[in-house]
């Protein structure tokens, strides 16, 4: 029983060491456009305090800052660096001469006459190919004031932190610039 309480115990420490390592591979980034132009002021905060080297070609970058994960950035992501596809399978052999003769003496489907509806398959296959992308409509990632640190090859949140600004004055976007770089840098470096 004990052993198990210390296993639990240790789960979520686990679990942050892990979130640390992913960050700790992080040494250049690049921004992505933010609301307000906190990119820029992002940039300059992150450059002058040494925590990451930032890059303007968005394809030297270890991690993207972003302001929103939409479809917009997955597409954009795309650009950046396209998924690999994955390898096409070996063509079949050709087939013996009694599959080609069955083929020929499968019965073909019948065509819907003008007026009458399509066969259902038809119509279910449609629809089916229509359908639009869930993540298209979806609002995550638009919450105003998070902030979003994206590994560039496996795509997933390394790090994350809210904190909106109280106005839109060049001090205050500073201002939460630099509280979000004091941040990163703590989770950087915690203390022992």
């Amino acid at each position: 029983m004990k052993t198990m309480k210390r296993c639990l115990c240790l789960l979520p420490l686990a679990a942050g060491l892990a979130c640390a390592a992913d960050l700790a591979g992080v040494h250049s980034v690049y921004l992505m456009p933010m609301a307000r132009s906190l990119d820029q002021y992002l940039a300059n905060r992150l450059t002058n305090e040494h925590v990451f080297k930032v890059v303007t070609d968005p394809k030297l970058a270890d991690a993207i800052f972003t302001d929103h994960l939409s479809q917009g950035f997955q597409e954009q992501l795309e650009d950046i660096s396209p998924t690999p596809k994955p390898p096409e399978p070996p063509k079949p052999a050709e087939p013996d001469a009694v599959a080609k003769s069955a083929d020929k003496a499968a019965p073909a489907e019948p065509k819907a006459k003008p007026g009458e509806e399509p066969n259902t398959p038809d119509l279910l296959a449609k629809a089916e190919n229509t359908l639009s992308n869930p993540a298209a409509n979806s609002a995550f990632g638009h919450a105003r004031g998070t902030v979003f640190l994206v590994d560039a090859k496996s795509r997933q949140v390394v790090w994350s932190v809210y904190d909106p600004p109280k106005d839109l004055t060049g001090k205050e976007m500073d201002r939460t610039a630099s509280d979000i770089v004091s941040r990163l840098k703590r989770e950087l470096n915690p203390k022992k």
